[in-house]
């Protein structure tokens, strides 16, 4: 049982075991587990009692000194939760995750989030696709469907509808544990079913004909798949198509913002991409969505203006 004497470290692990374990995905509980070690490392002898403002801070800026502003903000999304329930109990008297200042080191020289159309159009063109599945495969596949990397990793081919030109999403590929076996999907809303382009769907249909039906098309047999070993394929094709580096991930976030310069509605690509909401979508995409509203105040004020 907690009480106000308590390590915080032991009533945060415990927390994540009560209100955690079995309720979130492995990958997002294993950032829990993280956590759960930084508070060890920065703060081993401070107890729920102890636990104000000044030293919840302290614990704040000492994990900054190495970290990310970013990174920082997601450990204390991490401890507000468990301090905030502490409070609801009764072991903490006030809330000392109040007004805490967010600090982190200057954040690294990171990859472009995504690429404008012309730039991809040459990315795509530098694939080599022949007969055998491969990353260029993959790549093209993730740039025409905005796939995540589990969920492509995941794909097999019964998951594809070639006479309806449809691709259905209902797992992923545990790709970060030893294990390396189905999971399920990020959220309810990430299962979906995706329409492809009909050159898309040709490839693929004779490109999988011939492959096990219930088997991931791009995972070989005994091996692993590795996230960075997919960017690493990436970027020198990046590089050899002479436009700007990006990863995996940023060919999604490329897949997004190409259709949402073409118009497509924030609701259609949230769908698309298994966003739970549309504000998720709005908030990866605000300065684009931004940038959409100041050409449509454009527009609307020549029309407004031709009615005089």
């Amino acid at each position: 049982m907690a009480h106000k004497n308590q390590l915080f470290h032991r009533y945060f692990h415990e927390w994540m075991e009560l209100y955690k374990k079995g309720a979130v995905r492995n990958v997002t509980y294993q950032k829990y587990e993280m956590t759960h070690k930084h508070i060890v490392a920065l703060a081993p002898t401070l107890t729920l009692a102890h636990l104000n403002r000044q030293a919840y801070q302290s614990l704040l800026n000492d994990f900054a000194v190495n970290h990310e502003r970013l990174t920082t903000m997601d450990l204390h999304h991490h401890l507000k939760a468990a301090i905030l329930d502490a409070i609801d109990e009764g072991l903490i008297k006030r809330d000392p995750t109040r007004k805490a200042v967010i600090k982190g080191t200057v954040q690294r020289l990171h990859k472009v989030k995504f690429l404008h159309q012309r730039e991809l159009s040459k990315l795509l063109e530098s694939l080599k696709l022949n007969q055998n599945i491969s990353w260029d495969y993959f790549i093209l596949l993730i740039a025409k469907t905005g796939l995540r990397f589990g969920e492509a990793l995941g794909l097999t081919p019964t998951d594809f509808n070639f006479s309806e030109q449809r691709l259905t999403i209902n797992k992923t590929w545990d790709y970060k544990s030893q294990s390396s076996d189905f999971a399920p999907t990020k959220n309810r809303s990430s299962i979906r079913k995706i329409p492809l382009d009909w050159h898309t769907s040709m490839q693929f249909s004779q490109l999988i004909r011939d492959l096990p039906k219930e088997k991931p098309i791009f995972i070989k047999k005994g091996k692993r798949a590795y996230n960075e070993t997919a960017n690493d394929h990436l970027e020198r094709l990046c590089k050899r198509a002479e436009v700007p580096v990006i990863s995996i991930h940023g060919l999604r976030h490329t897949h997004a913002s190409l259709l949402l310069y073409a118009g497509v509605s924030v609701a259609s690509v949230a769908k698309r991409l298994g966003h739970a909401n549309m504000s998720t979508t709005q908030k990866t995409y605000l300065h684009i969505i931004q940038e959409l509203e100041n050409q449509d105040n454009d527009k609307i004020m020549r029309y407004l203006t031709s009615l005089t």
